[in-house]
């Protein structure tokens, strides 16, 4: 396994557990993308570790929505355990258990909600707020308002259609962003989102 992120050695050692176990359970479970099992550490780890430069050291609190294995959210707080007060928001059943097996077996502290996103934007609000492979940056933002304080930043991990996406989402919203490369696939990017407004219209 090659490194593009330095990590310590007790994360490297508790991401050995977690890709054991995800290889275990996705035999039963449909966890990831079978064209990815090859290449599980850089397709789904690294490229979820690839956002930590982006994570203020102020950062306390993450939200990852629609977390399915836990990318990029659980691999961020095995990550920064010490820093980050990591939520992870998944619907599916069968997800959330494996998520709890894995935070079970790192011994690292996470809090899984059980729920739908809309149904939780009344309980927590993030520093941060991700989300990898969900929904078009359009809905991305619908989701994430609602969690957001004044100060939240937004890291989502957006694939060859990134620029449709962007232009599509501006038609409904204003917002400061960055765009980053990916570390993993050349096609993708990062985006790094602050400030998001509705644009309202007349009609």
């Amino acid at each position: 396994m090659k490194d593009l992120i330095e990590i310590s050695p007790l994360a490297y050692r508790r991401l050995k557990i977690y890709k054991n176990l995800l290889e275990t359970w996705q035999k039963k479970v449909n966890l990831v993308s079978s064209s990815t099992l090859s290449d599980l550490w850089d397709r789904h780890f690294q490229d979820s570790l690839q956002l930590l430069p982006y994570i203020s050291e102020k950062a306390e609190t993450l939200i990852d929505l629609g977390s399915g294995a836990g990318f990029p959210g659980l691999v961020l707080v095995i990550a920064k355990p010490e820093q980050l007060k990591v939520s992870l928001v998944e619907s599916d059943l069968k997800k959330c258990l494996f998520l709890e097996n894995v935070s079970r077996e790192t011994k690292v502290d996470v809090t899984i909600l059980r729920e739908r996103i809309e149904s939780i934007s009344e309980k927590i609000k993030g520093d941060v707020i991700t989300a990898r492979g969900l929904a078009p940056l359009r809905l991305l933002l619908e989701y994430a308002f609602p969690l957001m304080k004044q100060t939240t930043t937004l890291l989502f991990l957006k694939g060859k259609d990134v620029e449709k996406e962007i232009l599509e989402a501006q038609k409904k919203w204003e917002f400061d962003l960055e765009i980053f490369p990916s570390l993993t696939d050349s096609r993708a990017r990062i985006l790094k989102i602050e400030h998001p407004k509705r644009i309202f219209q007349n009609v």
